[in-house]
């Protein structure tokens, strides 16, 4: 059975713009991949945009974009979250944070228009990013004897895996990142040969 680890990003911040009856909607569009990204870059925007009356956000996490929440920030529910993750959902992207910074312009746009607003200035927001494919994978740490160096060097290229941190001496070691679809395949040719510590 095929395993799927691919899935779509966007590979920088990119920014989107939509006004209305003065009102002004600022959409930010961030790759992330943690939760903490996502509360670090919302307060951010918090300090920078501080005179603004709403910081609406969405976000969707992993492979399969399971963790995500959609946060309305004061607007009436279901007019501010739902549209901006729906923007998000209707490109299949993940590991993604989309903000829409309002400043009120006085005049209520009511729920249809806040809908309208958010979901166009996110959807501006996305237009203008690189959307990328990101490959889904898991971190090991390998160690290995010296004399086992050239079997465990040749199954990493022949499985085109990267490697990092490697360090060489008697006992050598360095650290792997392994697409999901080539997991089972690296485990069962490398542990002749090495010891494997999944890095969490």
């Amino acid at each position: 059975m095929e395993i799927k680890d691919t899935y779509r990003s966007i590979a920088r911040r990119s920014e989107g713009l939509f006004k209305d009856n003065g009102s002004r909607f600022i959409a930010l569009a961030y790759p992330v991949e943690t939760e903490e990204q996502v509360k670090e870059i919302v307060s951010s925007l918090r300090k920078e945009y501080h005179d603004a009356r709403h910081h609406c956000y969405a976000y969707r996490l992993g492979l399969d974009g399971e963790k995500f929440r959609a946060n309305d920030d004061g607007e009436p529910s279901g007019s501010a979250g739902r549209p901006i993750l729906g923007q998000i959902d209707s490109l299949g992207l993940s590991d993604i944070l989309l903000v829409v910074v309002r400043y009120f312009g006085g005049i209520k746009l009511g729920i249809p228009g806040l809908i309208r607003a958010y979901k166009s200035s996110s959807a501006d927001a996305l237009a203008s990013a690189e959307i990328v494919d990101k490959i889904a994978g898991k971190q090991f740490r390998i160690s290995f004897d010296y004399l086992e160096m050239n079997s465990v060097k040749k199954v990493l290229k022949e499985l085109g895996i990267p490697t990092f941190d490697e360090e060489y001496s008697q006992q050598c070691s360095l650290r792997a990142r392994v697409r999901l679809s080539s997991e089972e395949e690296f485990l069962r040719r490398i542990a002749p040969a090495a010891k494997i510590e999944p890095i969490q």
